[in-house]
């Protein structure tokens, strides 16, 4: 086995009331799952590669609302990947959130961000790259991961998901993100010339549009 890619969506993962501290989860799904990846890295070893495909409903939003919250009521799947990405982080090859089929995100400069559009991807990637408070609790901060661990995941064309961004708005982002150049009004806390690359919903939605992602990024990427 080389590796795994843990892309739960839906119900998949959730938070158990009173399940307040992504750095300690009680949940049950949560903490077994944990115990299971740990299980596989150790049998296979340091080669093993682990991606995750979260969506930001999973991990960003984690910075406003965690689980059902100190008093219930809330989704319970507000950012249950992170006790799963913190957990694992030293094993993790590589996170790519879905930047797409999203409602809008609070970044860290409290604004609401939209999908399909250079700032969404530049707010999102910062998040996991300068590290948040979750549930804007400063006693739990979410630490930063590294950037050869991070990558933009996208659709690759207006049919492969909602959020679709024209390739000169990811290239703004990638410029902003590696170099400071071409950002918007968001302000990044560093520049990250290793950042990982992009992750794209799929190889076949491209071929169907005819391979806008694949030329573009590999122009890009040189």
């Amino acid at each position: 086995l080389d590796g795994l890619d843990i892309d739960f969506e839906g119900h998949s993962l959730s938070l158990n009331t009173g399940d307040t501290d992504f750095r300690n989860p009680t949940t049950p799904v949560v903490v077994n799952l944990i115990s299971a990846i740990k299980t596989l890295k150790a049998k296979y070893g340091a080669d093993f590669v682990l991606t995750m495909a979260p969506e930001t409903f999973f991990v960003q939003l984690g910075y406003q609302f965690y689980g059902s919250g100190p008093w219930g009521g809330q989704d319970p799947r507000a950012g249950s990947y992170l006790p799963v990405i913190h957990a694992l982080r030293d094993d993790l090859t590589l996170l790519h959130v879905q930047d797409y089929n999203s409602g809008p995100i609070m970044g860290l400069d409290n604004q609401y961000h939209s999908m399909g559009g250079a700032d969404f991807h530049i707010a999102m990637t910062d998040m996991l790259l300068t590290g948040f408070p979750v549930a804007g609790d400063t006693t739990k901060v979410f630490p930063a991961l590294r950037p050869e661990q991070v990558a933009i995941g996208l659709p690759a064309s207006t049919q492969a998901g909602n959020g679709h961004t024209s390739p000169a708005e990811v290239n703004k982002a990638l410029n902003c993100l590696t170099k400071k150049t071409d950002c918007g009004s968001y302000q990044t806390h560093g520049t990250w010339p290793a950042l990982r690359g992009l992750m794209t919903w799929s190889i076949n939605w491209d071929r169907f549009n005819q391979w806008e992602f694949s030329k573009n990024f590999d122009a890009y990427f040189g």
